[in-house]
């Protein structure tokens, strides 16, 4: 039975690659780093380290007044899942004040510390977010419809088959889109842990400064480059209601429903 990892919070220094095949093949790797962490004890580094690792729940998908741990138990009970006991949160930080995602994963663990579900939040360049729930297998593997508009150069069809077993001493995670008879784009997340200790960190973002800005504007050069090659954008047809909204109370605030009662409207996936 997978269980909960002993050490966190923890960083991963890692290395990513995507491969596209067709119909213009394109492959890259660089290197980055990740934080896992308990999203009932976030870090919040002292001093001037502090700017280096920010963790805030506007950053991920949900109602902008709750906490991500608040938004992430509405969205599986809106699915029919019991809110878990511990979940572990692999994602950036904020650096500087900047983060942006593509991916972030949540393990969601029951009270005796088996894995109940897995969530994949995904992030494209437009601001928008969507959140796939994972029940995986015995060894992290999973498939689920694409429902959501990411590489402006794939349609919002096809099956993603994911690989994302709980990080241990190891991260790695793989993404496949499956799309027909076609060769899949594949996405993987290899890394190693290391403590989350201060001078880790500071090594780290001196290895990878800025990583995240970095990650987020590598996505556009390649797809500038993509373009110059030929490739031309899919629409995007369907595109999500831009935050504005007045922030619906957190559960447990003054006036807060309970997400059990929002099955619509107020809790999104």
């Amino acid at each position: 039975m997978t269980s909960v990892p002993a050490l966190v919070p923890a960083l991963y220094e890692c290395t990513l690659t995507h491969v596209r095949p067709g119909p213009v093949r394109n492959a890259f790797r660089y290197g980055t780093y990740l934080w896992l962490v308990d999203l009932d004890a976030l870090p919040f580094p002292r001093g001037p380290v502090r700017f280096l690792a920010g963790f805030r729940h506007e950053d991920h998908r949900g109602e902008p007044g709750w906490s991500v741990r608040a938004n992430l138990d509405a969205f599986l009970i809106e699915n029919g899942v019991e809110p878990a006991a511990t979940v572990l949160m692999l994602a950036h930080a904020r650096v500087l004040g900047y983060v942006f995602n593509p991916l972030t994963v949540y393990w969601c663990f029951d009270q005796a510390g088996g894995l109940r579900c897995v969530v994949a939040e995904v992030h494209n360049t437009y601001g928008e977010r969507h959140r796939y729930l994972l029940h995986t297998d015995a060894v992290g593997r999973a498939e689920t419809d694409k429902a959501f508009y990411v590489s402006p150069f794939y349609p919002v069809e096809g099956i993603y088959r994911m690989s994302l077993p709980v990080p241990d001493r190891k991260l790695a995670l793989a993404i496949a889109l499956h799309r027909g008879d076609d060769a899949p784009f594949v996405a993987a997340l290899r890394g190693a842990r290391l403590p989350a200790t201060t001078s880790n960190l500071v090594r780290a973002v001196l290895r990878h400064p800025m990583a995240p800005l970095v990650g987020a504007v590598r996505i556009r050069v390649q797809g500038v480059r993509l373009y110059l090659r030929g490739l031309r954008p899919y629409p995007r047809t369907h595109r999500q209601k831009p935050p504005g909204a007045p922030p619906v109370p957190e559960p447990g605030a003054p006036g807060a429903t309970s997400p059990e009662k929002t099955r619509e409207g107020q809790v999104r996936s």
